[in-house]
């Protein structure tokens, strides 16, 4: 019978396999020379220990030789003649939906407004060095969605929402590293990510799945309350008795789209603040306590939470040996998020740090109706992009100025390429935002001596870490209420937040269609 054990190698032992069998077998209290074999199941690392430790459970095989875990296959039937079913939106929600579909034995149609990951280069090129928005293929739309170029953290808490293990397990078939499946934060980073989403639509259209690029859904078409197609931007229609909303938390016109169709949609409440970006230096000093960091080691990461004036303050979205980038989808916003490639390397870390907005906050637009929540967020982005002076130059601030409430005569160097405003963060934000965040980022000082430093800048806004909208379904069906055969899914209509969550809730709503329709794996 094999057994889990949890072993703790110093950093200079991490490469020796020996000794990690010597400390396993000393646990299981037997000779080294009885272990057949031994599978790596869990790596992380306590940085807590000083120095920081690595944690490791291996699967030791003493009777046989070590039987690995089953790995997702190809094994999957061509639907080309089957039932279709349309999927509005490419993103992690929808490529995972689409593969489940195809398993289940229906046909998926997906409709992606923006372009192919080469197409997406073009634009975000132009958008980083001009500033110019391409509206339908920017680092929200476009094949993958807003994970493709924004990072590719594979970490969720979302334990419960599905089987974690056969995401991972479909994304190293697909080319990613096997490291993803043993780390406990897995990170695939935004220069893989493209390779691995253009083979995962390979192996739709492969099995007789349908993949349209630049084919911007416009509207729904709803009979007795029933769905049975969309409409789209050239004219044209397609028909299907089942159709699964997964456009992400930006597609604001989608929103819409579903009100004009007479289906209620919600107001939600989401988060919204700044980015900070601090030297990696800075963040792997605090977080390991030594400097420069171990060869073995990471870019360090963190997380934190506070709490103000009665309301949660916290970092979102970390990228050690990361950049900020652009995340705006209409030429008049500025939208800031981050991203970070497979080896971490970027001089920089940065991460968002929000505020939780509520009914109270958004209230003053309540003449929006269900869209209250989208339209304060809109007003903060739209303000910010003045305030940076245009061309997607965001307003910025040294932390330490931040504090003190003036203005920075001048900025610290900073990864995000269209360019820095040295703008006073107050007079743009929302007032109990930004008092909030003051007091948020003190706190943070007090649990990581040295976050505040005035070689830290603080960049706005960041303003998308969820839908501000709910689209409601069905908690049984997931259904609409209002339509049957109209899956919300994923981050937009509210009911993921990240890779994993959303994936793992498009294969959930891709298997809810399977029992609408009926049909048996």
């Amino acid at each position: 019978m094999p057994q889990d054990i949890d072993i703790r190698v110093p950093l200079d032992r991490i490469d020796d396999q020996r000794y990690h069998k010597n400390l396993v077998a000393r646990k299981m209290r037997t000779a080294p020379r009885r272990l057949r074999g031994l599978q790596l199941l869990r790596r992380s690392i306590d940085a807590r220990s000083r120095p920081p430790i690595f944690q490791l459970r291996y699967r030791a095989f003493t009777e046989k030789e070590p039987q690995l875990t089953q790995r997702w296959d190809f094994e999957l039937p061509n639907v080309e003649d089957k039932p279709p079913v349309i999927i509005v939106g490419f993103g992690p929600a929808g490529m995972f939906a689409a593969l489940q579909l195809i398993e289940l034995g229906l046909r998926p149609i997906v409709l992606e407004r923006g372009k192919d990951v080469r197409g997406r280069r073009r634009d975000l090129a132009r958008l980083n060095k001009e500033g110019v928005v391409n509206p339908e293929s920017n680092y929200c739309f476009g094949e993958g969605g807003a994970g493709t170029f924004s990072d590719g953290k594979l970490y969720t808490r979302s334990k419960k929402r599905g089987d974690i293990q056969r995401v991972l397990e479909i994304l190293v078939a697909h080319g990613a590293s096997e490291d993803i499946l043993i780390d406990a934060h897995p990170h695939i980073g935004t220069n893989k990510l493209p390779k691995i989403i253009q083979s995962m639509r390979e192996t739709i259209i492969a099995h007789g799945g349908r993949v349209e690029f630049g084919e911007k859904v416009t509207g729904l078409v709803v009979k007795e309350g029933k769905v049975k197609g969309v409409k789209t931007a050239g004219g044209g229609s397609w028909e299907a008795e089942s159709v699964l909303l997964a456009t992400g938390h930006s597609a604001r016109d989608i929103f819409r789209m579903v009100h004009a169709a007479g289906l209620t949609v919600e107001a939600k409440p989401f988060a919204l603040g700044v980015r900070i970006e601090h030297p990696q230096g800075i963040i792997d000093r605090l977080r390991y306590r030594m400097s420069p960091r171990h060869e073995k080691l990471p870019a360090a990461s963190y997380s934190l939470v506070a709490q103000a004036d009665g309301r949660g303050v916290y970092s979102f979205c970390m990228c050690p040996g990361g950049i900020i980038c652009p995340a705006a989808t209409a030429e008049d916003e500025l939208v800031v998020n981050g991203w970070s490639p497979s080896r971490r390397d970027s001089p920089y870390a940065n991460s968002g740090i929000v505020v939780e907005v509520t009914p109270q906050e958004y209230s003053a637009f309540d003449a929006e109706g269900p869209f209250a929540a989208m339209a304060y967020q809109a007003a903060v982005e739209e303000r910010s992009f003045t305030a940076g002076g245009g061309a997607q130059v965001a307003p910025a601030q040294r932390l330490t100025d931040f504090l003190a409430g003036q203005s920075s005569s001048h900025l610290p160097n900073c990864s995000y390429l269209p360019g820095l405003a040295p703008v006073n963060l107050h007079e743009v934000l929302p007032p109990y935002i930004a008092k909030r965040l003051a007091l948020g980022f003190r706190q943070f000082d007090q649990k990581m001596r040295g976050y505040v430093t005035e070689e830290a800048v603080v960049v706005a806004t960041e303003s998308r870490t969820s839908s501000p909208v709910r689209i409601p379904r069905d908690p049984a069906s997931l259904m609409h209420p209002e339509a049957d055969g109209l899956f919300p899914c994923g981050e937009g209509p509210g009911y993921a937040g990240g890779i994993m969550s959303a994936a793992m809730d498009g294969e959930r709503c891709a298997r809810a269609i399977g029992q609408f329709m009926e049909v048996t794996p």
